[in-house]
């Protein structure tokens, strides 16, 4: 297969996979697809099956010689344009979407090579093409949720599981701690990541296993994991996940300047409907000091001070991540629920129906 043959169909195969970022048929895309994929890793991406595979599985399914496709896939799966883990002894490969995936695997490591610095450009470039023909100002379902910062919602509030970052370290054994793809890769392009921790982005389950083996994930036990949550808590970062209430593989920890959900909320109408908690700030006037912490920190800038020395929140802004409530002096701020605010999809299936439903 000639070598443009083949990544033209690496692009009908990532727009099939969907997601953020999903293949577009723009310059910025060819450019960075022959960076991350040589034409054989290109070919190997297209025949992938959905779901898990075993190398010898795809080596039948190409009429290829398991030998000459294993190192391949390996490769691949060092790198993060496959993912690849080891279940009972047996090694399996999946194929990946752009975003949540491949692109966001590139940087996991947190390394600084002069190829880092190379893709972190192209990606750049492909996203900014991107999004300026797709227009992300429309609205649509979302597919992230911000996660509160539950010892901050008022006693009395109903607080379901999905809404406690303790959830997730609670459900698993494997977890992992990698470093954020959005500000490492700014990083990368010399920009200012205001001071924020980079390595507090998390991973749960397989995905755990695979970011340890192959892209320079460290394995945490329950206690550490906790404990990059408060880092991340204090340092103003927003807890960001998949939008469902099922077991989500991941969470995020988003600052306002850099990482892509934030940024895709912002460039909505209404980016506190978009992207939210289901929880909003209440102020207690006598613990209150007006001594603005709050404003400075909250990342949609949904703040201000009212004429009663009182902060007032825009709730189309708002996006209920308890960024305000964890940086008061005082304690005077607690989360309560969101009236009328809509429980999330239960599972990925789902989602993707609602965001079907949504389009329509």
């Amino acid at each position: 297969m000639e070598n443009q043959e083949v990544y033209q169909k690496l692009l009908e195969v990532m727009k099939k996979r969907r997601g953020r970022y999903a293949g577009m048929d723009i310059p910025e895309f060819w450019t960075l697809v022959k960076e991350l994929f040589t034409p054989a890793e290109a070919e190997v991406n297209n025949a992938m099956p959905r779901g898990p595979f075993t190398s010898a599985g795809l080596a039948k399914q190409m009429s290829r010689d398991e030998s000459d496709l294993k190192p391949i896939l390996e490769n691949m799966a060092n790198k993060g344009t496959c993912m690849g883990m080891t279940v009972d002894g047996t090694q399996y490969y999946q194929s990946a979407r752009f975003m949540p995936g491949i692109l966001e695997f590139q940087f996991m490591s947190g390394t600084f090579t002069e190829r880092d610095k190379k893709i972190a450009r192209l990606i750049h470039d492909y996203e900014t093409a991107f999004d300026a023909k797709e227009d992300i100002s429309t609205p649509e379902f979302p597919t992230f949720r911000v996660i509160t910062v539950d010892r901050t919602i008022e006693v009395g509030n109903q607080v379901h599981t999905y809404d406690q970052v303790q959830t997730f370290i609670d459900k698993h054994d494997q977890i992992s701690v990698t470093t954020c793809y959005c500000r490492h890769a700014a990083l990368l392009r010399d920009e200012d990541i205001h001071g924020m921790p980079n390595d507090v982005c998390m991973q749960f389950g397989a995905g755990a296993q695979f970011a340890v083996e192959r892209l320079g994930g460290r394995k945490l036990d329950k206690k550490q994991a906790r404990e990059v949550l408060t880092r991340a808590e204090e340092a103003g970062l927003i807890h960001m996940s998949q939008n469902i209430t099922d077991d989500a593989a991941f969470i995020c920890n988003c600052d306002r300047w850099h990482c892509v959900a934030v940024k895709s909320a912002m460039a909505k109408p209404k980016p506190g409907v978009f992207f939210n908690s289901g929880f909003e700030p209440r102020f207690d006037p006598e613990a209150c000091v007006a001594c603005e912490t709050c404003i400075e920190r909250c990342p949609p800038v949904a703040l201000t001070m009212g004429d009663d020395d009182l902060p007032k929140v825009d709730l189309d802004l708002c996006f209920g991540c308890a960024v305000c409530a964890t940086g008061c002096p005082s304690d005077a701020i607690t989360m309560v629920n969101k009236p009328g605010f809509p429980e999330p999809p239960k599972d990925g299936k789902a989602l993707k129906e609602a965001m079907q439903t949504d389009q329509t």
